[in-house]
């Protein structure tokens, strides 16, 4: 069978569809691959108080890396403590977590003041909680979502300054001056623009890339024995820093320009036959 091989897969457009399905033969390819020993980790830019979705945890998971980089989490089995393999559990398990990396309360609010000051509209992402002042998206069909699927576990900014826990933002910039914006915090975070409303602002020196060097530096991996798949520019970072980045047949053509692997369409068994194709099931 050879080395033992970590594989990491973004979850949009990747693992699921944009409207949460999972292919069975998504789920039988992750399945062959860890009966014959390799680890499955998911590499999101998702913090992980917004990696709750039941289905993606029934996968059967070794490991998390979230908040683009600034958390890591692997079971024991990953860490050569233990033979048996015990999965990720939707549910943080503090002796899994073994990187994380969190704002300062005084960075915290200084980045919140900034954004507030351009008239963006922030997300505030952490490892158990999202914080959302309702009034800032009233109406907003994607904040809509995030309450459905946050629950109890989305709380305000407002009146619990002082108390966040995050390691990155996001914001909405419609009618924002985000030029002057970026151009204050650009020293201190990247900024990944999604679209004309969107952005995320993370801490520089964090990407899903530096966080597949990471694992590989805590586990003891060599990083040429790593596959990372995924599908749009927030996933640009891990295919290139991975020993075989594995692209989506529908992924943005500029990722699929970095790739080793252009796999089928998520929805053509994509994951199933590039798993197959590169010898790992």
């Amino acid at each position: 069978m050879g080395r033992r091989k970590i594989l990491f897969f973004d979850i949009d457009g990747t693992l699921w569809t944009m409207d949460g399905h999972i292919p069975e033969s998504t789920r039988e390819a992750i399945r062959k691959v860890r009966e014959n020993g390799h680890l499955v980790f998911i590499n999101s830019g998702r913090t992980r108080g917004y990696i709750r979705d039941p289905k993606l945890f029934s996968l059967g998971l070794d490991g998390i890396v979230s908040g683009c980089g600034t958390m890591i989490e692997a079971n024991a089995l990953c860490r050569g403590m233990s033979d048996c393999r015990r999965d990720i559990s939707r549910t943080v398990e503090d002796e899994n977590v073994i990187f994380y990396r969190k704002m300062s309360e005084e960075e915290s609010q200084r980045v919140v003041d900034i954004v507030r000051r351009y008239r963006m509209k922030p997300i505030l992402e952490g490892r158990d909680y999202l914080y959302m002042d309702p009034a800032d998206f009233a109406g907003d069909r994607y904040a809509d979502y995030v309450r459905h699927q946050m629950g109890d576990a989305l709380r305000t900014i407002s009146g619990n300054g002082g108390n966040w826990e995050i390691s990155k933002l996001s914001c909405d910039m419609k009618d924002a001056d985000k030029a002057a914006c970026f151009a204050e915090l650009e020293g201190d975070y990247t900024m990944i623009v999604h679209n004309e409303a969107v952005v995320e602002m993370v801490p520089k020196g964090f990407d899903k890339g530096t966080g597949i060097r990471e694992v590989c530096a805590l586990l003891d991996t060599d990083i040429q024995d790593t596959y990372a798949f995924g599908d749009s520019m927030n996933d640009f970072e891990m295919i290139e820093a991975a020993g075989c980045g594995v692209v989506m047949g529908g992924g943005a053509d500029v990722v699929k320009e970095k790739a080793d692997f252009v796999t089928k369409e998520l929805r053509e068994d994509g994951i199933y036959y590039a798993c197959r194709e590169l010898g790992l099931l």
